[in-house]
């Protein structure tokens, strides 16, 4: 059909104001960050129950490790309440930038919730309904939202401290830039982005424990796990085993308590390096969670790998970064014969001091032996040394 010249005028009127429309109210793409690199670290603790998968506990007790300034989700007994497999422990995210800019960053976190951040955020779990207080039950992730974070590398370094020793400082040794947030009363200023959770997922590794104490791994994912270690301590002997990659299942036996403190760090770090931290963030994560990981027990520390971190903890920064490197580092408590024989002597002997040792990890440590145990005088016991550690740990947790 043929058009008039009056109806082509037309036509074309309406199709230049339809583009001009539509150029106008279109959201501007936002390009890469050129220069900005983000670089985080973190932690999944896990328990190995009697079949090998992460198990469902309790610590049954609250953010008492953090200082007075973190922002909470509730009150700070809720977390001392709730029920997961994994605690999703000081995540903290580094900005590097040549220049001052500013971006927004959204984390979720499957079958969880974030439980302490700071600087303040905009946003924590906004989808929260009273069913999600089972991590179980919960049918939406966890979420942080910071919507506007400024990275300045020139910035302030007037950062908040409530004068304790608390392990979270040792992760402001690094070169990233400093970042802030404004808030109604003010700036708050910290060398990172810092958070925390707890989630319901399972985790890369199943590990069962035989009666001889040979620990069986398999890897539940279809890439390797990059690196593990096989670690152990009792009292001041301390041994582990390095395994080097996990791509499909092997079995171990426990290492002699023969080494030391010293050669473990210094191997650990260059793992965390060649992960992708920089020295100063391998250094700073170690100096934060070396009184925990090398603490009495038996566990495998292992590198999560990264398709599996980014598919239960998708993060989100915009502009993105140039590169971004996510390094987080599994602990898996290993509840074994040696353990189980150290606790109930501990509880039978009225040993605080050891059972101090085991501190949150006695709840699941009981619930094991409990679950193998198989004389009724033995197991009533037991539960009546579940009942105590409970009733305790739930009073220093309101207090």
């Amino acid at each position: 059909m043929k058009l008039n010249r009056s109806t082509r005028h037309v036509l074309t009127a309406a199709i230049l104001f339809a583009l001009s429309f539509s150029l106008l109210h279109a959201k501007p793409k936002q390009l890469p960050e050129p220069g900005l690199a983000v670089h985080e670290w973190g932690t999944f603790t896990s328990i190995a129950g009697p079949d090998g998968d992460s198990m469902n506990w309790l610590p049954l007790t609250g953010s008492i490790d953090l200082p007075s300034f973190v922002e909470h989700f509730r009150e700070v007994s809720f977390k001392g309440g709730l029920r997961g497999t994994v605690r999703m422990e000081t995540p903290v995210l580094y900005f590097y930038s040549p220049r001052e800019t500013t971006v927004s960053v959204n984390v979720s976190f499957a079958k969880g919730l974030i439980t302490e951040w700071y600087p303040h955020a905009d946003s924590a779990n906004p989808s929260l309904t009273t069913r999600d207080y089972s991590l179980f039950n919960k049918r939406s992730p966890g979420a942080i939202r910071w919507n506007s974070v400024h990275i300045d590398p020139q910035g302030a370094t007037d950062f908040p401290s409530d004068k304790s020793e608390n392990h979270y400082f040792a992760a402001r040794n690094t070169s990233s830039a400093p970042v802030s947030v404004e808030i109604p009363s003010g700036t708050q200023r910290e060398k990172f982005l810092f958070y925390r959770g707890v989630s319901a997922m399972s985790v890369p590794i199943n590990a069962t424990i035989a009666a001889d104490s040979t620990i069986q791994l398999q890897n539940q994912l279809t890439e390797e796990i990059p690196a593990a270690i096989l670690f152990e301590r009792r009292g001041a002997q301390l041994g582990y085993r390095m395994l080097g990659p996990l791509r499909d299942q092997a079995a171990y036996t426990l290492p002699e308590l023969s080494a030391s403190l010293d050669s473990l760090s210094t191997a650990l770090e260059g793992i965390l390096i060649t992960q992708g931290l920089f020295p100063d963030e391998a250094h700073a994560m170690l100096e934060t969670w070396k009184s925990s990981w090398f603490e009495e027990g038996s566990r495998l520390i292992y590198v999560v790998p990264r398709r599996f971190t980014d598919s239960v903890l998708p993060l989100r920064i915009a502009p993105a970064p140039a590169t971004t490197t996510r390094v987080f580092v599994g602990r898996l408590e290993l509840i074994t014969p040696a353990t189980e024989r150290a606790v109930e002597s501990a509880f039978a002997s009225n040993d605080q001091i050891t059972l101090a040792k085991y501190n949150r990890f006695l709840e699941p440590i009981l619930s094991v032996m409990i679950q193998k145990s198989t004389g009724l005088a033995r197991t009533e016991q037991l539960e009546r040394y579940l009942q105590d550690v409970s009733t305790k740990l739930y009073a220093s947790a309101k207090n």
